[in-house]
């Protein structure tokens, strides 16, 4: 009897691990898929362009929104988009609007010319060989940044180099290839007149085959 017994409890824990593990298994790629559709939604927003950077976070229904808005609609454009995700329940929406200057404009503009048009990471342009959103770099899944106000968020953009001017200061996001593009980036960036400073927080995708040559 008790033989029978041991065996009964034996074979109703296999069957519960079994169940709580094929549901683990269903929530991870419940959760892959919906951040793959918010990544698709944020990188198809008509106005979100290289003076724009957003990030998110997706934890079990709820998303969080961080980054900055240049175009003055984007921040609730975003915000509807994600919605449409599946298996989005609440979105927190904390993108930071730039307000409007005609001093930050300018740097804006020339900060673009400077990075884009340089021979060195001429690659990274519209066109060029490296437009990350329509060749995304990463493998599939969920892509965090490291340290910074966007630790434990993803990226989103269409350029792989996003220039924010608040204030007369640039601050460079995103992701480029190798230490090597992440360094001249910001020196093209110190570059630009009428500046107040540069903060770059470029991501580097390749960060372990670049450190180990």
């Amino acid at each position: 009897m008790q033989r029978i017994t041991r065996l009964t409890i034996s074979g109703f824990t296999l069957t519960l691990v079994l169940a709580l593990s094929a549901g683990t298994s269903v929530a991870q790629a419940q959760s892959k898929t919906t951040i793959e559709e918010i990544r698709q939604e944020l990188l198809q927003l008509p106005y979100y362009g290289v003076f724009d950077f957003l990030a998110f976070s997706y934890d079990r229904g709820n998303v969080a929104l961080m980054g900055y808005a240049y175009h003055p609609t984007l921040k609730s454009d975003a915000e509807r988009a994600v919605k449409r995700a599946s298996h989005v329940d609440a979105v927190v929406n904390k993108i930071e609007e730039l307000s409007p200057s005609p001093n930050d404009e300018e740097i804006r503009w020339k900060t673009y010319y400077a990075i884009y048009r340089d021979p060195f990471l001429s690659r990274y342009a519209p066109g060029g060989a490296m437009l990350w959103g329509h060749r995304h770099p990463f493998s599939p899944g969920f892509h965090s940044f490291g340290e910074g106000p966007f630790s434990g968020m993803e990226p989103a953009g269409n350029f792989p180099i996003h220039i924010i001017v608040k204030g007369g200061r640039i601050t460079l996001l995103g992701v480029v290839d190798n230490e090597s593009d992440k360094t001249v980036a910001g020196m093209k960036a110190r570059e630009v007149s009428g500046s107040f400073g540069v903060d770059n927080q470029l991501m580097v995708e390749n960060a372990k085959k670049s450190t180990s040559r």
